[in-house]
Parts: C-alpha cells; structure tokens; sequence
C-alpha cells in the first residue's frame, strides 16, 4: 500500500496471529459495512529478545518493510521506542510512563510538527482489576491518546479468544505508521 493511501485511513483493525516463539500482527483496514477489509500490513516481534524490536511489513510474505521500532536500551521499563521507515528515516517515537503505569497505564506518543501526545487506559477499575486480580488479567483494555485535550486516536480492545483491536483515528495529521506500530506495540510491550 502506498503511504498516500495509507494516510487517508481512519480505522485499522490490528489481529494477532497465535506462533509460538513470535508474536504476529495483521492490521487490517475496515470496509464500510465494518468487516474487516485488506491486509495493510504485518507485524512481527521476536519473544524474549533483550532488546526490544518490531518490524511491521508491507504483507506476510516479510519481503518489504514499511517500518519499525527498536527500544533505544535494553530491558528499561520505562524504555522509548524510535519509530521509522523502511529507510530508518525518523517517523516520531513513544514511551511508556512507568510511574503513572503503576495504576494506569500510560503512554507518550511524540511526532514532529504535532503537540506531545498521551495515551492512557480509559477505565481506571478495569485498569485496578487487571493489575491485581490475577484472574482478571484478561479483562480486555482500551486506550484514548489525546494532545491538548483533543482526541488523537484511540485503541479498543475487542472481546475474544486471541487478541484484537479496532483503532480510530481523529486527527488527520498524525502519521498512520505511528499509529500502527503504537497499536501493536499495546499488545507487544503492555505487559512488560
């Protein structure tokens, strides 16, 4: 997909394939009526790496990157991951907030030209209930990123045997690969 028509999107849907030693994300687009529409791309995590790295391709064949984020040290919990393009040109990065996470978590979101974004768990008593009730920990989450009090785009976490999400989009500017590896990177890293 070219990056053009990757930008005019508003809505992904982000499904994660069950592997053994990798963790796999398809981020579909949404056709009109909802469904799920055409792949757009294809994520893949290597589990239990000292460093966390995600490369996201342009489809599951893993021929064409399109972009990717890297952890800039390793094992940090409250680390930052540098977002880029296939050419490892800078897109923007985001990092999780490990002291407001103790409750909710909470991530930032940083790309040029816009307004630091924040992202933070929308229900503080799902939020309470997954962290310490053991048995609840699959309650699913939801996630509302906002700059200046204006909503940016937003993570829902869909009920389900295996992980999915829709992700809407409000603000035009904000970069879709962003977006994507943010998202991914909810399910990814939300745990560690």
């Amino acid at each position: 997909m070219q990056l053009d028509s990757l930008q005019t999107q508003h809505q992904f849907l982000i499904r994660q394939r069950i592997r053994m030693m990798v963790n796999q994300y398809e981020v579909h687009a949404v056709a009109p009526d909802g469904s799920e529409g055409g792949l757009l791309a294809f994520a893949q995590q290597k589990r239990l790496a000292f460093k966390e790295q995600v490369t996201i391709y342009t489809d599951d064949s893993k021929q064409t990157p399109l972009l990717g984020f890297k952890a800039r040290q390793r094992l940090d919990l409250g680390a930052t991951y540098d977002v880029t393009d296939h050419s490892g040109t800078p897109i923007g990065l985001f990092r999780k907030d490990f002291a407001q996470s103790l409750l909710r978590s909470t991530w930032h979101v940083e790309q040029a030209g816009l307004p630091a974004i924040t992202g933070q768990e929308r229900s503080l008593p799902v939020a309470l209930l997954r962290r310490f009730v053991d048995s609840l920990s699959w309650l699913p989450y939801h996630f509302d990123f906002v700059a200046d009090g204006q909503p940016v785009f937003s993570v829902v976490k869909k009920w389900g045997l295996r992980d999915r999400y829709l992700v809407e989009i409000q603000h035009p500017q904000i970069d879709r690969r962003l977006v994507i590896a943010m998202a991914v990177g909810l399910d990814a890293l939300q745990s560690r």
